[in-house]
């Protein structure tokens, strides 16, 4: 009986210590907190010209898109506007471009329209091979 008094049973542990881990961890935390703002991002150094040529200021075309289907063309040189659907906008923007095929379009929309109204009318736009089309946005602050 003495015998089994002074044994311990041994059983396998079945907890796990995770304080060595923990330290680790906050060593490594600490390492990259102090060497990713020694981190310099790249920096592009682009060509330079001497003579370079101011592109000219021309009135963009604006398509103002109202719901999906709905758009108003409008000719920023003459002010006149003409509300026009989905399938007429490339041949409507192509008549007031005429003799300027490189004249800029700019697409403009609320912030409440769907997203896929803007781009159907960039991607009948596109598709009839009209080069610069972009979008028109507001300064922030403004």
């Amino acid at each position: 009986m003495r015998a089994e008094l002074g044994r311990r049973s041994r059983r396998a542990m079945n907890e796990i210590n995770v304080v060595p881990y923990i330290d680790v961890m906050l060593v490594l935390l600490i390492i990259f907190m102090v060497t990713a703002p020694m981190i310099t991002p790249s920096v592009i150094d682009l060509p330079s010209m001497n003579n370079a040529n101011v592109p000219t200021q021309t009135r963009p075309i604006e398509v103002t898109v109202r719901q999906v289907g709905n758009l108003l063309v409008k000719d920023m040189k003459t002010n006149q506007s003409q509300e026009v659907s989905l399938a007429q906008l490339a041949a409507e923007v192509r008549k007031l471009q005429g003799s300027e095929p490189e004249r800029p379009v700019v697409i403009s929309a609320e912030k409440s329209i769907q997203y896929q109204a803007v781009v159907d009318a960039m991607d009948a736009l596109q598709n009839a091979g009209i080069q610069k089309v972009g979008l028109l946005v507001k300064p922030k602050g403004k």
